[in-house]
């Protein structure tokens, strides 16, 4: 104890020990986190083992495509020069990307719209009508596959692109419920406090939810994005222009033309798949962040 100036006194406070360490349990920092990152390593070279032989591969001379190693020996990187002089591969990729941006702008919109009145307004019969939409999802594509396509040759629509996205100004269900759980994670109370304030419902929508679930989507338009990156059906079944083929397409034609028809020239088909692949690769990368963020907060409530 010592005394101060104005005479009081002040009591010396030990200092505290600190808390022991608690032991671990069973080695559950060691070998459990090894195991773990043991298996993510195996799985994410399982996974890359085909990519880095599909590059290899295309750049290997004709006679040499099929060689066993990962290594492209001989190395013919002029594969890729025959495969962009072979076919309109720019025409396609352009195609490709117009026809992703589309689907994937329109599907997002119109299933962030759907999902928003579910999540926020309250009415009889919400929940069976949800379970309809969610049902919907059981319907197999070959179902509706030949309805849909007499709608598009009435309004003579074939033989064009719009019937590749324009289905999707309809909304998805799968979207509809991965956005719709989002936007219950929202507090009501920010709809509630703008709503006094005067603000429409569209403008709940623009101003408060679709800010706030940005990474959700985010993650529907890459979703969506690489669903018609990839997709073969429907240009099969709408599609007889070469002009207007998407990528998929058109390497359906580099196949049948180079692979099973004629001189077989698999390294073209290769390269052509390769050139196919690389944009989605790179989206992902761009995005990665923010669709990994979005896969994580999105279905917190139910």
């Amino acid at each position: 104890m010592s005394t101060l100036v104005d005479g009081t006194t002040a009591v010396a406070v030990p200092p505290l020990e600190p808390a022991p360490a608690k032991p671990p349990r069973d080695g559950e920092p060691g070998w459990r986190r090894g195991l773990f990152l043991l298996a993510l390593v195996a799985a994410a070279v399982i996974f890359t083992i085909p990519f880095i032989w599909l590059i290899s591969a295309s750049l290997r001379p004709r006679e040499y495509v099929f060689a066993p190693g990962f290594l492209p020996v001989p190395f013919a990187p002029e594969n890729y020069n025959e495969a962009w002089a072979a076919v309109p591969m720019v025409t396609w990729l352009f195609n490709s990307l117009l026809v992703g941006t589309a689907a994937a702008v329109a599907v997002t919109l119109s299933s962030a719209w759907v999902a928003f009145g579910f999540a926020y307004f309250r009415f009889p019969g919400r929940g069976f009508l949800f379970g309809l939409v969610l049902a919907t999802m059981m319907l197999p594509f070959a179902v509706t596959m030949i309805p849909t396509y007499l709608i598009w040759n009435e309004a003579g629509l074939t033989d064009t692109q719009v019937p590749l996205w324009a289905g999707n100004l309809f909304g998805s269900a799968f979207y509809i419920f991965l956005l719709r759980q989002f936007m219950l994670s929202l507090p009501r109370e920010l709809f509630e406090a703008a709503r006094v304030d005067g603000a429409s419902y569209p403008a709940l929508f623009w101003r408060i939810a679709f800010p706030l679930i940005r990474p959700a989507l985010l993650v529907v338009l890459v979703f969506e994005f690489k669903a018609s990156w990839t997709d073969l059906i429907k240009p099969l079944i709408y599609l007889r222009n070469e002009q207007l083929f998407t990528l998929p397409r058109g390497l359906k034609v580099v196949l049948d033309r180079f692979g099973y028809g004629g001189e077989q020239q698999w390294e073209v088909v290769l390269a052509g798949s390769v050139i196919a692949t690389v944009p989605m690769i790179i989206l992902f990368f761009l995005a990665q962040r923010h669709f990994i963020e979005g896969i994580a907060t999105t279905g917190r409530r139910g």
